[in-house]
This record gives structure tokens, sequence and C-alpha cells, in this order.
């Protein structure tokens, strides 16, 4: 299969899940349940790994910090985005929310994630408490599936750089409000990032 075949099968694939994809939300709305089909939908195409070639999503160089996320596809209004990430073993994230539901599944690389729950009253503003509540490995075969408020970390781990499909339900562009949480500090921190949104191919640095 040459690059132009396999970007047409990527193309179809991926536009045949997100279909199905907004058929779970528009049934179901979004509950653990339905996040559980999704998470199915994007895990079936995470699985064929001939359709996100390295030569096209390439990880960044060795040793880089800073990672690579291409946009697959985006709705006109800016719901059901999808993209591929790469991030090199080593990274890490604060904890954080989404504001939206959120699904990541893996191509290849394993990427921990810590999931807490927040056990303060919330009285003092500025100020929260998480505690750890569980852990799960996004590696092939095995993803994970976020409600808007649920909070986790990210922690590449490995020997290999991953490149993970992250889906949300509304670009990550558009997602303003969301807070990230200092452990140590106890403390709540903006989370708003710059991101970027290439096409599929060209990637941009994320932080």
């Amino acid at each position: 299969m040459n690059a132009t075949d396999i970007s047409a099968a990527r193309s179809a694939a991926i536009s045949g899940a997100i279909d199905r994809i907004r058929g779970i939300e528009r049934t179901e709305g979004i509950t653990r349940a339905s996040l559980e089909k999704i998470k199915a939908e994007l895990l079936a195409l995470a699985a064929q790994s001939h359709l996100f070639p390295t030569s096209e999503f390439p990880p960044p160089p060795p040793g880089e910090k800073a990672g690579r996320r291409y946009l697959l596809q985006e709705d006109a209004d800016h719901r059901f985005a999808l993209y591929l990430n790469a991030l090199n073993p080593g990274n890490e994230t604060k904890p954080h929310d989404h504001t939206t539901w959120a699904s990541i599944v893996a191509v290849e690389g394993q990427e921990l994630n810590r999931l807490y729950d927040r056990v303060d009253d919330g009285r003092t503003e500025g100020k929260a408490t998480l505690k750890l509540r569980a852990e799960v490995m996004v590696e092939p075969g095995n993803g994970i599936a976020f409600m808007a408020d649920d909070i986790h970390s990210i922690h590449t781990t490995g020997t290999v750089p991953t490149r993970h499909l992250h889906m949300y339900g509304l670009a990550l562009e558009k997602l303003e409000n969301r807070v990230g949480y200092d452990i140590e500090a106890g403390t709540v921190v903006p989370y708003n990032r710059n991101f970027m949104a290439p096409t599929a191919g060209k990637a941009a640095a994320t932080a």
C-alpha cells in the first residue's frame, strides 16, 4: 500500500469512527457507559497502526521534552476533534481537567494516567486537595476515557516515544477554562495552553 492509499484509507477509517462516535453521543449522551463505547471505537481505530506510520507522524527528536500534536479531524463547529500526540519517554503533566469529555488510546508506546479525586470542600479559592484514586496504563489495546470534570495526570514511561490518539468533545483550542492542580502546594493553577492545531502531517510543538 503506497502513501496515497494509506492516506485515503486513514481518512475513511477516521471518518467512519467519528460518525459512529457522533451517533453514540446523539443517542446515549455522555455517560460512563457511552464513553466506554466511544473508547472502543478509538481502540479499533488505533489498532490499525499501519494507518499512522511514523514517517507521517514522527515523534520529537530524542531527548526533546516538547511533544508533537497532529490534527486528524475536527468538525466545522470544533466538536469531535481527533489528534495524534507524540511524546518522548520522561514527560509528565500536572493533574488537570478537560471541561469536555475525552478519550486516549495508543497506537504505540506507554502513557501512565493517574486519576484523582478532589477531596477538599472547595470553599477556599485557589486551594485544592487531591487524592490518588487509580492508575491506568494507556498502551496498545488499552485506553482511558474521561468525563468533563475528571482529573488526571500523564506520565510517559517505557523506552519508546508514545503515539496516541486523543479525542475531545470540543477542540483543545476552545477549552478556555481548564484548571490544573499543584499537589504539593495544594493549589489550583490555570491550565490554558496555546495549542496549535496543524493539519495531518504537520505537527505543532506542545509544551
